[in-house]
């Protein structure tokens, strides 16, 4: 069964997966903390934890809050730093066969420039995703990914600043996904990330206060499913470049579901706190379930819920 995918078919140097299962970023750290690391060469890529200009100690406690069928979470981005992740990471990363995508994220537009800059050309970083889901202290605390201009803008920015393939994670927080999807692409993104988390939050009621250290949160899991399925599919449609699938995938089902909805390949993220095994666990399923469908090729079944 031939698995393999190829996320930026418009980049000289390519991406290519051996398989579509993906890990999200912030939630697979920077692939080292499992001991299975032999293990992990079976994935298609790992995405690493968010990672900025300077490091960052992240939101004041607690961080974390389950919620039905979800997690709210505000790390806030917790993170060495681009020059430690350059100097600590990567040439252990050199060494792997999997592919390991940085998640970058930035409070200006020129920090995206800068943090792309120092990534490109060094061994065992593979590519970049773009998290466009943060707030411009510039435009006073406005999401970059809830603008086309501003979305646009970060992903020239960035195209500028590497040859590495560009993958933009955006943002769900908007009205219409699709005018945004078409702004980084026209501006240089190789693929799409759909979607990062929704934004939530919980109250104690016991003490009538927010119980996540920072108020709010992105809200993760199961519960944001049926959105980021509808998103993949419409982002899909009014695009030419691979979309990825992210949000609420914890099965093999999930994941074949998100295939048929137009993605090319997908990320299991919240998944991974209750299951470590989780993102292996999908790749076995999916395999399973492809070949009791008869299926040879992923692109068989990629989008064929649109025909």
């Amino acid at each position: 069964m031939n698995l393999s995918v190829e996320l930026a078919p418009h980049n000289k140097r390519g991406l290519r997966l051996a398989n579509p299962v993906m890990t999200a970023s912030g939630t697979f750290g920077y692939g080292m903390e499992t001991d299975d690391i032999k293990g992990i060469q079976r994935l298609g890529a790992i995405v690493c934890k968010g990672t900025t200009l300077h490091p960052r100690e992240g939101n004041a406690q607690p961080r974390l809050v389950e919620t039905a069928s979800g997690l709210l979470n505000s790390i806030g981005l917790q993170n060495i730093g681009v020059e430690a992740l350059v100097k600590e990471k990567a040439p252990i990363w050199a060494g792997w066969k999997v592919p390991v995508i940085v998640n970058i994220a930035g409070e200006t537009v020129k920090e995206y420039g800068d943090i792309a800059r120092r990534l490109d050309g060094v061994k065992g970083i593979a590519a970049v995703e773009v998290n466009i889901s943060c707030p411009n202290v510039a435009a006073g605390g406005l999401e970059f990914g809830t603008d086309a201009e501003l979305a646009l803008k970060v992903t020239s920015t960035v195209r500028m600043a590497t040859r590495l393939p560009i993958i933009v994670k955006l943002s769900p927080n908007v009205t219409d996904m699709v005018s945004i999807a078409r702004a980084v692409v026209d501006s240089g993104a190789d693929a799409l990330t759909v979607m990062n988390t929704i934004r939530g939050m919980a109250i104690d009621v016991n003490t009538g206060k927010p119980v996540l250290g920072s108020t709010l949160g992105g809200l993760s899991g199961p519960a944001i499913k049926p959105v980021a399925l509808h998103w993949v599919y419409k982002v899909s449609t009014a695009v030419t470049v691979p979309v990825i699938g992210c949000g609420g995938i914890m099965t093999a089902a999930d994941a074949v579901e998100f295939l048929m909805a137009g993605a090319s390949a997908i990320q299991v993220g919240t998944a991974n706190f209750a299951n470590p095994r989780a993102p292996f666990e999908v790749l076995d399923g999916l395999e399973a379930t492809l070949t009791s469908k008869g299926v040879t090729r992923l692109a068989d079944i990629v989008g064929t819920a649109k025909e």
